[in-house]
């Protein structure tokens, strides 16, 4: 097992992993750029290395900068969490050829899956449904004559990267043009490729995911699905395990599927095959493979009882994965809701400034996992993601109940969020029918802000004083217990 970890990433999901290597007696390292240095990630670890200024190309994304603090703290491996350079083949290879372990699937993998054209045809080649499109068209009118044959609507697509970046849906021919020009730019400033493809767009459609896992001995498993529908200009907003809409039959499918997709490529470690899914003919069709750790894997762990961070490190450090597929069962109910600082009334444009106050729910069945505390900094730099919440129950009606219970006990000042928003999506009928398909928030939900209480106001004033006020050295301090009021300056302690 490794003695030392350096984890390349920052906020929720760099201490999520340092969580994960406490329990196994791991020490880290953590990386941090100068807008990053107070951060909680930072404090969490053992050490920590400043690798450059805010922007993430001269610190999170520079790999040489990554690799160099890894050899000066002695780590042995890299996790590279999710989003940056999780899914960079040149910096697997990078961290392979300085000697050291990356904690994640092989550099082949990665480069075979991170080419939208190119997985389409080596699923297709391993007898994967895809869905319907056309690859490698260059102008205007190659697309309009594959539009045609497909059959509009169909959606243009940025070849490499994802997350949403470079799609838009066409209706018809007199909106391609429009539509290719800001995909291409779009693709060409988020992944540096301005490539494009063209898919069938299925109207309604459901977003289903399968967790995949193996180890180095050529053993791979599926852990079932996670249903992903909830979604904002296609991203995610709420997940959950098990789907309301699969029947066993179709999981069944679906997991060999996806174990299929993963060995086509020689997949080991934690990774996601993504499908759409269509309810009206239950066919489902492959969309993407990311070939790392999913954001929403929480829900995973729930209803497996399996930490999948640990296992990360566990095969990345030779030892084989234990479960085979017989052995693996669904339990219960899980739904994760995404807390991210950004306005859904001013069509989800992100929020920065100073979290006021930040109180996370607590109680039977709820985790969460969040990279703020009061006092933090929310900068333009970085993504919004703010916290992930949790819950866990016998049931699905269950697990919407504490769900909703966690959120309206959740606590936070200082930017505008997505909070209020979560809660009116999981009061809404659809959604208890599991009818919500990934257009729904967009072309369905009319919603707006309720107005914010006074006594609301009136603790925000209170917490932005109470901040003021607070001293860094006791706010920085151990503390076992997150929420003693001796861990900061509030109220409590002013008085």
């Amino acid at each position: 097992m490794f003695r030392k970890i350096l984890v390349a990433n920052r906020a929720e999901i760099a201490i999520r992993i340092m969580r994960a290597c406490r329990e196994l007696g791991i020490a880290t390292v953590a990386v941090h750029s100068s807008a990053d240095r107070d951060a909680p990630h930072v404090r969490f670890a053992e050490e920590a290395v400043d690798i450059g200024q805010a922007a993430p190309r001269e610190s999170y994304l520079n790999i040489s900068n990554v690799i160099q603090a890894a050899k000066q703290t002695g780590a042995e491996a890299i996790h590279p969490g999710y989003g940056f350079l999780s899914e960079n083949a040149e910096f697997a290879e990078a961290v392979a050829a300085a000697g050291l372990t990356f904690i994640g699937p092989p550099a082949s993998a990665i480069r075979a899956m991170g080419d939208k054209a190119e997985s389409k045809r080596t699923m297709r080649a391993a007898g994967v449904p895809t869905v319907p499109g056309a690859e490698n068209l260059s102008g205007e009118t190659e697309f309009i004559e594959a539009a045609e044959r497909i059959g509009y609507p169909v959606l243009v697509k940025a070849a490499a990267g994802g997350g949403g970046k470079g799609m838009r849906v066409v209706r018809s021919a007199r909106e391609m043009p429009e539509a290719l020009e800001s995909a291409r730019r779009e693709s060409q400033n988020a992944f540096g490729d301005d490539r494009l493809l063209l898919e069938k767009y299925i109207e309604n459609a459901h977003h289903i995911e399968i967790q995949v896992f193996g180890d180095r001995h050529g053993h791979l498993v599926h852990l079932f699905e996670r249903e992903c529908s909830v979604q904002r200009r296609h991203q995610k907003i709420i997940e959950e395990s098990p789907s309301p809409l699969l029947t066993p039959e179709i999981r069944e499918r679906m997991g060999a599927a996806a174990v299929a997709a993963a060995r086509a490529v020689g997949y080991f470690n934690a990774g996601t095959v993504e499908f759409i899914f269509d309810p009206r003919t239950a066919d489902f069709y492959f969309l993407e493979m990311n070939t790392r750790l999913q954001v929403e894997h929480p829900v995973t762990e729930a209803v497996t009882g399996l930490d999948l961070a640990q296992w990360q490190i566990r095969v990345a450090a030779g030892e084989p994965f234990p479960y085979r597929q017989a052995d693996l069962t669904q339990r219960g109910h899980a739904i994760e809701c995404r807390l991210y600082a950004e306005d859904p009334a001013g069509g989800f444009l992100p929020s920065t400034g100073r979290i006021l106050q930040f109180l996370e729910p607590r109680g039977p069945g709820i985790r969460v996992d969040s990279g703020i505390v009061t006092g933090s900094e929310v900068t333009r730099f970085y993504d919004p993601l703010l916290a992930k919440i949790i819950v866990y129950a016998e049931d699905r009606p269950a697990a919407i109940r504490r769900m909703r219970a966690a959120l309206k006990e959740t606590v936070l000042h200082g930017v505008t969020s997505n909070l209020d928003f979560l809660q009116a999506i999981l009061a809404r009928p659809e959604f208890a029918e599991g009818k919500i398909h990934t257009r729904w928030v967009e072309t369905e939900f009319d919603w707006q802000p309720p107005e914010p209480p006074l006594e609301a106001l009136l603790a925000a004033v209170l917490a932005g004083s109470a901040l003021e006020n607070r001293n860094p050295k006791i706010e920085h301090s151990v503390e076992p217990d997150p929420f003693s009021p001796w861990k900061s300056g509030s109220g409590f302690r002013i008085g």
